[in-house]
């Protein structure tokens, strides 16, 4: 069926082409001609076609995958650029000279038509050169300025918000501290904000958050009520945190120096209940006094209940330094099943922004290469299947705050986890 069913559609859509008329050269320069004797007959298909497609979405959009098995790819680029807007214009000027665009050419070329088959040959050459020519590597000098700087592109915040229920379903948010050629220790604050986060407008937070910090089973510290420590006060402020405002609030903080390893910061509602909380980690290193081999934030990772709407996982991470930093972003949902993780999100659509803006988008990995050499390198748990939904994002991104959101790509919720890595 998987073989099959590629050529069947294909020849499916082949067929109804021509039964359209979309071979006809001269009948799309018709329709495209305006001014002139105009031919609307097309607008009917290319209107059939829409009404067919919206709802065929919206009934994939309920499904795992394909009726052969195969995952689904939609398209996950949602900004409106200039090399969408020149592309546009060049395919829109291609098709008014010629009344041919890529699929009907293709057509055509079964009709022995001498014509299209020139058109796609001139169409793959065009694709070649431009390949070619994004593969091309810039400004390789910018390579020197990174390796030769102390003050390198580095995580200096991380921060989940998200749902804290209870049991298996509290925020646990880890993270590691570490990097190649360092030593010594990493002064961290680590902030679990509840009750501040409602100047904020953000409804249902949780009352009385307790932060606990953990090296594997061990416990290095707890704090249920941060009392308006001067001490806490005074590194938020200089790491750029926001303030909270009361010094009797239950929001919790523990500030303390952390050698290289893996810790993971736990947030529970210290009598039991539920709501929104925010969990924060920022390098404390005093300013001017960073070095190349002062331990740093590597890697932070947040398994929450993705929910829908305002409850749904938000990653936050701050890039400092004075050169850009190449980070792998994943969302897990599937990938967490062998793990007996159970209520697993079935398909995480992963986005991250800068500010409001969307830079990248992905719904599904599709066994990228790139994706798992990185995964690889950096020594996150392997994806075994290469169809499905989990989603990632390899980027290199300038100093500056982003934000990973991940949500159930149809809307549905469960369990997932979010991991930030910086490429070494």
């Amino acid at each position: 069926m998987n073989r099959a069913s590629p050529f069947l559609v294909g020849l499916l859509f082949g067929i109804g082409l021509c039964l359209a008329g979309m071979t006809d050269a001269s009948k799309v320069l018709a329709f495209l001609d305006l001014a002139g004797a105009w031919d609307p007959s097309l607008a009917f298909v290319m209107g059939g076609a829409i009404a067919v497609a919206f709802v065929a979405f919206r009934i994939a959009g309920r499904r795992a995958a394909s009726l052969s098995g195969e995952p689904f790819h939609y398209p996950t680029a949602k900004r409106v650029d200039a090399r969408l807007v020149g592309g546009s214009l060049l395919f829109g000027v291609g098709w008014g000279l010629v009344g041919l665009c890529p699929g009907p050419a293709i057509a055509d070329i079964g009709f022995l038509d001498g014509r299209a088959a020139l058109f796609v040959l001139a169409m793959a050459v065009g694709m070649a050169l431009y390949s070619g020519l994004a593969a091309v590597p810039s400004k390789p000098a910018a390579t020197v300025a990174i390796d030769n700087t102390a003050d390198i592109g580095r995580l200096v915040n991380i921060s989940c918000r998200a749902t804290v229920g209870t049991g298996a379903n509290i925020l646990i948010a880890g993270f590691v501290v570490g990097g190649a050629g360092t030593s010594g220790s990493e002064s961290l604050l680590i902030r679990g904000s509840g009750p501040a986060l409602v100047p904020f407008g953000v409804a249902g937070t949780l009352a009385d958050p307790q932060l606990k910090l953990f090296s594997g089973p061990n416990s290095l510290g707890t704090n249920d009520g941060w009392a308006g420590n001067s001490q806490v006060a005074s590194t938020a402020a200089s790491v750029g945190a926001f303030a909270w405002a009361s010094p009797t609030s239950h929001d919790a903080a523990l500030l303390q120096p952390l050698a290289a390893g893996a810790y993971t910061a736990q947030i529970a509602g210290e009598s039991g209940d539920t709501g929104v909380s925010l969990a924060e980690v920022y390098d404390a290193t005093p300013a001017g006094t960073y070095t190349a081999t002062t331990p740093r934030i590597v890697n932070i990772s947040a398994r929450v209940q993705v929910g829908t709407g305002a409850n749904i996982l938000i990653a936050g991470f701050a890039i400092g330094g004075s050169t850009s930093r190449t980070v792998l972003i994943r969302a897990s949902g599937p990938a967490l099943v062998p793990f007996g993780v159970g209520g697993t999100l079935p398909d995480p659509e992963l986005q991250l922004y800068s500010g409001s803006t969307v830079l990248e988008s992905n719904t599904g990995w599709a066994g990228n290469s790139e994706v798992s050499a990185a995964a690889s390198a950096v020594g996150a748990f392997g994806w075994s299947s290469s169809t499905s939904n989990d989603s990632a994002i390899l980027v290199t991104l300038p100093p500056g705050a982003y934000t990973a959101q991940v949500s159930g790509a149809s809307g549905d919720t469960g369990v997932a986890l979010v991991e930030i890595y910086e490429m070494p």
